[in-house]
């Protein structure tokens, strides 16, 4: 998401919801626990030598939200201050939300809070013994734990004081050990060997799987968002919208208080009849509506693939981007006719979007290209819808750029679906040249639509140049 840093709380600094983490205001004290000094942190400068090294490794780097997010929960607890670490207070510090903003409904807060302990997991797992402390932030808490290893010398055995697990030399073994002691000694190596082995076959599964995930389809596809370490911009349409003024409500209200509330207003149609009479004045523009709903689905499955592969994000709609971003940042535009950069983008490519005398299609180039119409039944309802994946390498932007189009959102959605799963992408890339990763691709899908939901995406045909 589009999110502003408030600096007022910090100069110098980011998943799904983890389960069993509250949802609620708390935090960042624990029933029980206590604030604490900055004199109670022992080595403070050896915890802040370690929040660099985990800040420049390559699993924080990419991620400005993350970095924020650490620097800030590690600030305040090295100052002995836990007040700010709470999730209200965070969201409001970090995330530019109301100082009284639901928590509940909001959880911007825990949804980083997970991501950031999802980096420093995967940052300790490549770098278990490189650390003096180890930075953690407990499931349930924003006040992160720092947690000394301690690199103790090994015992030193006197001659005379053998400990009891010490295997003895091998002549006194020959004298001394038993049947039964040679029989529990052999089922231990055996016990070891067997756990090797097994442990063995294991790392060599996890590689396998490392080298197929990274040359699978879907990675092969959106590799060239990680030349950049800047967030992948998702862009979604917002077309001007008109509601009907409150005057006009009240005009067609049949008591007083049918369309009293804007609750009532925002969800029910005035009785009007097909040839009753509006003015102008009687249309409002509302600038907070608009966004198609199938180009906000598939913004949420693009926004939750690309976290899955490590990629940040960031949504902007309607005028909250503009060209100067397209051109410095690679992105993800969604939404055909009601998106000028869309049609602007695949005007004359092979697969574009075109319409004629209010008749919308896909169109293919050439003589004898082919054409794709969404299909209405007999009340004007989207029975069948057609999408587009557009993927340029290099657009006129000079970025990387997906389009992800439908002639109306329901298309869109199923692009996403398609443009999101490895399976999907798979088998759309099933006979692309070789060398594709590397080229400009389309890809042409069509959805079932039944009672305004969009089914599963179908591959109908892969352009690639």
């Amino acid at each position: 998401m589009t999110l502003s840093m408030n600096t007022r709380a910090i100069s110098n600094i980011g998943r799904p919801d983890d389960p069993g983490e509250s949802s609620s205001e708390g935090a960042g004290v624990q029933p029980g626990q206590s604030e604490v000094s900055a004199a109670d942190v022992p080595d403070s400068d050896a915890i802040a030598h370690e929040l660099q090294l985990i800040l420049r490794s390559h699993f924080f780097r990419t991620s400005k939200r993350s970095q924020q997010f650490l620097s800030y929960v590690v600030k305040y607890r090295l100052d002995g201050n836990l007040e700010p670490l709470k999730e209200r207070t965070i969201g409001s510090d970090l995330f530019n939300r109301p100082a009284d903003y639901a928590t509940g409904d909001d959880s911007v807060v825990r949804v980083h809070a997970g991501e950031v302990r999802r980096r420093l997991e995967n940052y300790y797992q490549a770098h278990p013994v490189d650390s003096r402390v180890r930075i953690e932030l407990p499931l349930g808490s924003y006040a992160p734990e720092f947690r000394w290893i301690q690199n103790e010398p090994a015992a030193v055995l006197e001659p005379d004081s053998v400990h009891p697990n010490t295997i003895a030399p091998a002549a006194s073994a020959d004298q001394n050990m038993s049947a039964a002691d040679l029989h529990r000694r052999k089922n231990s190596w055996v016990a070891v060997l067997t756990i090797a082995s097994v442990l063995t076959v294991a790392l060599a599964g996890f590689l396998v799987y490392r080298v197929v995930a990274s040359k699978s389809a879907l990675h092969q596809f959106w590799s060239p968002i990680f030349v950049t370490s800047k967030p992948l911009l998702i862009c979604l349409p917002k077309p001007i919208c008109y509601r009907p003024s409150v005057a006009l409500f009240n005009r067609y209200a049949k008591t007083p208080e049918e369309f009293d509330r804007e609750v009532d207003r925002m969800n029910q149609r005035p009785p009007l009849k097909p040839d009753d009479k509006l003015t102008w004045s009687e249309m409002i523009e509302y600038p907070d509506l608009g966004v198609g709903k199938g180009d906000v689905a598939a913004a949420i499955r693009l926004s939750s693939m690309l976290g899955r592969i490590g990629k940040d994000s960031e949504v902007r709609i309607g005028d909250e981007y503009s060209s100067e971003d397209l051109r410095t940042s690679p992105a993800i535009v969604i939404g055909a006719f009601s998106n000028r950069w869309t049609m602007e983008m695949t005007r004359n490519l092979h697969f574009s979007f075109v319409e004629n005398h209010a008749v919308f299609r896909i169109q293919e180039q050439g003589a004898s290209g082919r054409s794709w119409y969404a299909d209405l039944d007999r009340n004007g309802q989207i029975v069948e819808d057609y999408g587009l994946i557009t993927r340029l390498v290099s657009s006129s932007t000079g970025q990387f750029v997906v389009d992800i189009a439908g002639i109306t959102s329901d298309g869109s959605e199923a692009a996403a679906e398609i443009a999101s799963s490895r399976e999907g992408l798979k088998n759309a890339l099933r006979n692309a040249p070789p060398g594709w990763k590397d080229k400009n691709v389309q890809i042409l899908v069509k959805t079932a639509v039944s009672d305004g939901i969009a089914g599963p995406g179908q591959v109908v045909a892969t352009y690639v140049w």
